[in-house]
């Protein structure tokens, strides 16, 4: 699940490791690859056979992750409308939506007016 990827690449990056290996999850890809997308990753590969399949990621040499704070658990989901989406650490952050359109970042869900589960949030 999403939350036990976020706490490996928090707990990596503290301890100075320059990548992981995690067992392959279509949505940990896409979280993987959005966090990517938003400069808090240097690569994100998946590689391996469909049984053995591991997604391999590359942590940024400088410190990249500051905070993480998970919103959605499996026993308390939170969901939110676009004109409720809140913006994280006055934008210095991305919030992580999961919508009818796949999960994206907070602004872009603001600027495609989707509302849906707030996963986490990172800064």
């Amino acid at each position: 699940m999403y939350i036990d990827l976020l706490i490996k690449i928090k707990n990596a990056q503290e301890a100075g490791k320059k990548s992981l290996k995690t067992p392959f999850a279509k949505m940990d890809l896409t979280i993987a690859e959005l966090l990517l997308k938003h400069g808090f990753l240097k690569n994100v590969e998946a590689k391996g056979k469909l049984a053995k399949q591991m997604i391999e990621i590359d942590l940024k040499d400088e410190k990249a992750i500051k905070g993480l704070k998970i919103i959605s658990r499996p026993s308390r989901r939170l969901y939110s409308g676009c004109k409720d989406i809140k913006r994280v650490k006055s934008g210095y952050g991305t919030g992580v939506i999961s919508t009818s359109k796949g999960i994206m970042g907070d602004k872009e869900a603001r600027k495609q007016k989707l509302g849906g589960q707030v996963l986490f949030e990172i800064w």
